[in-house]
This record gives C-alpha cells, sequence and structure tokens, in this order.
C-alpha cells in the first residue's frame, strides 16, 4: 500500500534482523497508518465480600424480601465477566499460573451453599444466565479467566438433579475440547478443592454417567441417539479429576472411588473391542479411561483377550505346520510344563521362564516320573503345592499378618526378583484359567511407600 503523503522512509537492509528492525520501528508511523488491537475486556469491580452476602442472605430469609440476593444472582451468572468480576480476587489480576486459580474459593462455597435453598425463580435464572453464557460465540484460545468460570460453574450443586443435565452435559462438552494446556490449569486447580468438595463432583459426574446410560424413566432424558457426546464429555471430565487425584500426595481420594459399577452392565467387551479396533481416536470407548472400569470388567477382559490370542496363537501355529507339510504337534496348543515334586519350584520356574511365548496358551501340568492325563485335575494339585510353598512363612517371601488375614511381602533383602515374577506368572495363569487370583501385598522391598490393593491379572 502507498504510503500517506508527505512521509518517507528508507527500504529497511536485506539481513537476518528485518523482522526485528520493522517491529521495533512500528510506533513512529502515524497514527492512521496503525492498526488497532483488539485489548482483553476489563472485568467490571465488585465489592461484595463473603459476610455481606451472607447477612444479606440471612436477611432475605428472615423478612421474605429476596430481592438483593435474587439481583446478585441474575448478575453473577449472566456472563463468564461476570463471574469472574464476582468470585475473582483481584477483577484484573492474571492469575497466569497452576499454583493459584484466583479464585476466592470461600465465597465460591458460600454462593453454592446457600443456592438451593434460595426460591425456585432465583435458582431458574442461575440456570438461564448458565446458558446464556454457554451459548455465546468464543472465539480463538480460551483465556485464563474463561477456565477461571468453567472452573466455578462445574461445582454448581444444581446439577444433582436430572432436569439440569441438558445445561450440565453442554459445560461439560464445553470443558472436554479445551486445548491440553488448558486441561492441565484445570487438573492443578482442581487438585486444590477441599476433599469434601472434591468427592461430591466427582461422584455427581459418576451418576451423571450411570443415569445417562440407564435412565429411572426412559422419558426424563433426551434420546441416547441424540446426545451420544454426553458420556464421552462426562467420562473426559472425570479423567481430568482423576488425574488430579494422581498427581495430589497423598491422594484425594481412593482410586478405587473412580470405579463406576454400573459399566459392570453393558456390554464391556464391545467396548473393548471398539478399543482395539479404533485405538485412541474419536471413537469412544471406556477402554480409553481404565480408571473407571472395576476389577470386575477389567478381569473379564483381560480374560476374554487372553483366550482369543491363545486361539489365534494356536490357529497360528497349526497353519505354519500344514502349510509347511509338517505332523501336525497337538501340544502346540497348550503351555506344556514338566516339574519334579521335589524341585517344585525351581522347576516351575524354569520351565515359565523358557516358555514366556506360550503363556496364553490353556496350562498343562505334568509330574515326572507320574503317569496320568491332565484333564484340569493335575493342574490344580500343581497350583495348590506352588501355592503353598511359597506363601509357607518358613520360605520367607511373604508373613501373614492375623489383623487383616492377608499375606504381605516380608522385608527380607534379595538381589533376584524372579520368585516374586514366578508369583505374577502363576496369578496371571491362574486367572486366565478361570481361577480367582487377587493379592493383597505391602512391600519394603520392592520400595512402596504405602499400602496399595495389586490387581494381579
Amino acid at each position: 500500500l502507498p504510503l500517506p503523503i508527505g512521509y518517507r522512509r528508507e527500504l529497511p537492509p536485506i539481513c537476518s534482523d528485518v523482522r526485528q528492525k520493522q517491529r521495533l520501528s512500528i510506533d513512529t508511523l502515524p497514527p492512521e497508518v496503525k492498526a488497532p488491537f483488539p485489548s482483553d475486556p476489563i472485568i467490571p469491580l465488585r465489592t461484595k465480600t463473603t459476610k455481606e452476602f451472607q447477612e444479606d442472605t440471612e436477611r432475605a430469609v428472615q423478612s421474605g424480601d429476596w430481592r438483593e440476593v435474587r439481583e446478585f444472582y441474575l448478575t453473577t451468572f449472566d456472563s463468564f465477566i461476570e463471574i469472574n468480576a464476582a468470585f475473582k480476587r483481584e477483577p484484573n489480576g492474571s492469575f497466569n499460573t497452576t499454583d493459584d486459580s484466583g479464585v476466592n474459593a470461600k465465597f465460591v462455597n458460600a454462593v453454592y451453599d446457600a443456592l438451593l435453598s434460595t426460591p425456585q425463580d432465583i435458582q431458574k435464572s442461575v440456570l438461564k444466565g448458565i446458558i446464556n453464557s454457554l451459548l455465546r460465540e468464543w472465539k480463538g484460545p480460551r483465556t485464563k479467566d474463561d477456565l477461571r468460570a468453567y472452573f466455578i460453574l462445574v461445582q454448581n450443586p444444581q446439577y444433582s438433579s436430572t432436569s439440569t443435565y441438558v445445561i450440565y452435559a453442554h459445560l461439560l462438552r464445553q470443558i472436554a475440547v479445551l486445548s491440553e494446556a488448558d486441561h492441565h490449569f484445570l487438573v492443578h486447580w482442581l487438585k486444590k478443592l477441599s476433599a469434601r468438595r472434591f468427592r461430591q463432583l466427582v461422584e455427581r459426574l459418576l451418576q451423571f454417567i450411570s443415569t445417562r446410560l440407564f435412565p429411572a424413566e426412559p422419558d426424563e432424558l433426551p434420546p441416547l441417539t441424540k446426545c451420544s457426546w454426553w458420556i464421552p464429555s462426562a467420562t473426559k471430565v472425570l479423567s481430568l479429576f482423576n488425574a488430579a487425584n494422581s498427581v495430589s500426595s497423598p491422594p484425594i481420594m481412593p482410586f478405587t472411588d473412580f470405579y463406576n459399577i454400573t459399566l459392570e452392565h453393558i456390554d464391556f467387551m464391545e467396548e473393548y473391542r471398539t478399543w482395539q479396533n479404533y485405538g485412541n481416536s474419536n471413537r469412544f470407548s471406556f477402554c480409553q479411561f481404565p480408571f473407571i472400569l472395576s476389577t470386575v470388567v477389567k478381569k473379564a477382559i483381560i480374560q476374554k483377550d487372553s483366550e482369543q490370542q491363545m486361539i489365534s496363537q494356536a490357529r497360528q501355529s497349526l497353519v505354519s505346520k500344514v502349510s509347511r507339510r509338517q505332523r501336525v504337534d497337538m501340544n502346540l496348543l497348550f503351555l506344556n510344563i514338566k516339574v519334579r515334586r521335589a524341585q517344585l519350584l525351581s522347576d516351575s520356574l524354569d520351565e515359565l521362564t523358557r516358555k514366556r511365548c506360550d503363556l496364553k496358551k490353556k496350562l498343562r501340568v505334568t509330574f515326572v516320573g507320574e503317569a496320568g492325563l491332565d484333564m484340569g485335575g493335575l493342574t490344580k494339585e500343581w497350583f495348590l503345592l506352588l501355592v503353598r510353598q511359597i506363601f509357607h512363612t518358613d520360605y520367607g517371601m511373604f508373613t501373614y499378618m492375623k489383623d487383616s488375614r492377608c499375606h504381605w511381602f516380608s522385608s527380607w533383602k534379595c538381589d533376584n526378583y524372579s520368585e516374586f515374577q514366578l508369583v505374577g506368572t502363576v496369578s496371571f495363569i491362574k486367572t486366565k484359567n478361570r481361577h480367582t487370583c487377587t493379592f493383597l501385598f505391602y512391600s519394603s522391598s520392592l520400595s512402596h511407600t504405602r499400602t496399595e490393593e495389586k490387581e494381579t491379572l
């Protein structure tokens, strides 16, 4: 474009820092040449404190005049800017760190604790304000003030009612599609919540997923075909809480409290096949979020997968033999181990180590020097003898605790953990062969710092 009349300047030299020189000289341009830069919206100043709000609420309860409280709720939840104005400690402060959200948590808790006790018209006005906030067009990346608004809105206790699930779902959807960097901020802000409120939010999300899967009344929610994004959005937001729980030391709540028992009643094998076929694509599967799956579901999935892989390996072995015109050996279909009763532990360890590639095949045991065909009895006897020897107190690997009635890793030091690996291998084989095998361990020798439930599958 031609420069304004009367304006002259030399052409910039062609060098590596030409862009830097142009950037530094932009302020020398006349005002009519400069392009306006959009500025961040100014957050209005709100001075109401937690004490003042609580006094307003008490007066309203006593007098029945809710006008002042109604005006506060109407204004506060009308937009993201107003949410920040009400709950941000410094209205126009940046607070662009993961350590401090800048939110006045005490004030947020007071406002939400009082909300469910207000008249129905005030509660409805809050929901309408949230709808208006979520329906506004937000272009480009989210600002930290937007993240603060999402962080505050997700704590609203009104979402416990199924009548608000449509609004709740849209809020969860907008949070779920945030960038990874934004999720990182939210995770660290969420872990600063009190344990009680954190648990309430987790339970609310789990209840939302369960109710969407199995509504009490078919007509109380929109058809699942028209809102298939509800459950994926809720599960992704729940994963943020799980991440916040994981990075907290100690964890805010037990990891088992994230299990959704309702998922034991769905076709979880279909979920598994979807995950296997589509991986981490946009096709949702609960298997992408294993923290939500209970031990029952995980065990069933692993067991079924093991059976399928066993059949596949056997089929490949047979096809390979036939294609090379070799005699088919039916032993290829089994994990065959031979052990001596006198050297049961060492022989079992050697056999399982040497035949690691066959661990997913069906087990068949032979005792050296004894005639017999294993139809299941010899395998059970091998399991029994092996477990008795491993867990015997004289052997020293485990210590029996009378109070918990569980075996724990003993505190003895050793340089070779192959026998502990044998325990895991045996438990895997036992689970694969449709036997229950769950151990509860505490290991000081393996550098565990706290008691954990070890699901050896």
